[in-house]
């Protein structure tokens, strides 16, 4: 039983949003100490938070093993000394953290956090509950991590070879939240646009009982139902989850310091290029398309996230192609967060400069709506129109006539494509598309181009 006595002072709760991951972490305190829920690795957002409200951080909860981030908690307690929390019944020895159990709380002023076990997601998932006990015996609110989402609620994929039993975990996890009572507000551990769910809304607030009445997967009462539901769901798992799982029960280390990122002149990114490092471009589609490095990726930041852990090994060394230091400082942030720490400098002086000083640089062909449709209609030979997008996407609304290759899948399933046709690639707007385009010059596929605005434009032509 972890029970803490802290002075009555006003209680403060605010959200910390990773952009990319979609991952939401919380700090709830009471005004002279504060709990942080499933804290991310760049942790002094939490720390500002703390000393903005003159608090101290005592401790840090866990709700579920993390497989998409590294997790902060290990480096909040080096930085505060505070206790790290964590559900029982974990994969690993979490061995930075005391493990929780049912009905465990800590209390802060006239707040009570109390653990519910919710299996399901992981075997080790948790929720807290939030008591005010100024508003009475009813729970305020939840912290639900990956089980109970706004819209969806959590997958069960991790288990395959007990994938009914998992299933079955998280319905009977769902009904003890629900149990709760339809007043309590939900705080999740994602938004929209997480890999750990798909039909999330596009919001961040709710409640039990609009969740219990408007969440599609809360409306199946039945649990052999529900099983059925879920194993039935297809969801992806980038290579980098493993390592995260690893990172994660030893304890994150420090991350790069964005201000520490090198920059670059035209001599030493040719260097490294030269020395084995990988080019990686973070500028926007349109941008690399007009010229770019030869055999660099165009990786834009917003997709950092979702697919470096498709296309590229976390030990691989990599330098940064940037339009500014300070994008090169976001996208070195964004890769540190999944645990991409080899990176060794930036180049932001512009594909002028790069072509000035007598480097060599590539270009990729732009198609419009225009050109895709007359293509179709002429149905031409040795002509494929490639969609990158997510399997749900393209079973949503597919272009007659286009094959399906899932970008996070393109390197290993590169086999399946014809080096005698030329591809024009699609996805929704673009930005994968620009990604695969790359990703197929780089395993030497020069007959490639992008469908710029891609099922956006085709909805709209």
């Amino acid at each position: 039983m972890h029970v803490i006595e802290e002075g009555v002072v006003n209680m403060f709760l605010e959200k910390v949003k990773t952009p990319g991951l979609a991952h939401l972490s919380w700090v709830i305190g009471d005004g002279d100490s504060a709990v942080v829920i499933d804290p991310r690795r760049d942790i002094d957002v939490y720390l500002d938070i703390a000393r903005s409200q003159g608090a101290q951080i005592t401790h840090a909860i866990e709700t579920h093993r993390n497989e998409d981030l590294i997790s902060g908690s290990a480096l909040l307690a080096e930085e505060t000394g505070a206790t790290v929390l964590h559900g029982p019944n974990a994969d690993a020895d979490i061995r930075y953290a005391t493990t929780v159990r049912e009905n465990d709380h800590i209390t802060l002023g006239n707040v009570d956090l109390k653990v519910l076990e919710t299996p399901g997601h992981t075997y080790d998932s948790i929720s807290i509950a939030i008591y005010d006990r100024n508003k009475g015996d009813d729970a305020v609110g939840v912290f639900t991590g990956d089980t109970l989402f706004i819209g969806d609620v959590g997958r069960t994929d991790f288990y395959p070879d007990r994938a009914e039993e998992v299933a079955g975990a998280l319905f009977d996890s769902l009904n003890k939240v629900l149990a709760l009572g339809d007043q309590a507000i939900v705080y999740p551990a994602h938004g929209a646009g997480a890999v750990c769910g798909s039909g999330m809304a596009d919001r961040e607030f709710s409640s039990l009982g609009h969740e219990r009445m408007n969440n599609a997967m809360l409306q199946i009462r039945d649990r052999e139902a529900f099983i059925q539901a879920k194993l039935d769901e297809q969801h992806y798992q980038p290579p980098y989850f493993r390592v995260m799982e690893k990172l994660n029960a030893e304890g994150g280390r420090q991350a790069p310091k964005p201000l520490a990122l090198k920059p670059l002149t035209v001599k030493a990114l040719s260097e490294k290029q030269k020395d084995g490092c990988e080019i990686i471009d973070v500028r926007s589609p349109e941008t690399y398309a007009g010229a770019h490095v030869h055999d660099s990726i165009s990786l834009p930041v917003g997709l950092i996230a979702a697919y470096a852990g498709w296309l590229l090994d976390t030990n691989q060394r990599l330098v940064l192609v940037a339009n500014s230091l300070e994008q090169a400082r976001e996208a070195l942030v964004n890769f540190s967060r999944i645990g991409y720490d080899s990176i060794e400098g930036a180049y932001t002086d512009g594909m002028t400069g790069w072509s000035a000083a007598g480097q060599p640089f590539s270009t990729l062909p732009l198609v419009s709506v225009d050109d895709v449709s007359r293509r179709l209609r002429e149905k031409q030979d040795h002509w494929q129109l490639l969609d990158v997008r997510k399997a749900e996407e393209y079973q949503q609304q597919a272009i007659e006539n286009s094959t399906h290759l899932y970008l996070g899948h393109l390197q290993e399933q590169m086999h399946r494509l014809d080096r005698g046709t030329s591809y024009t690639v699609l996805c929704g707007s673009g930005m994968r598309a620009m990604v695969a385009a790359s990703v197929l010059r780089r395993a030497g596929m020069h007959d490639v181009e992008v469908f710029l605005g891609s099922m956006g434009a085709w909805n709209n032509r």
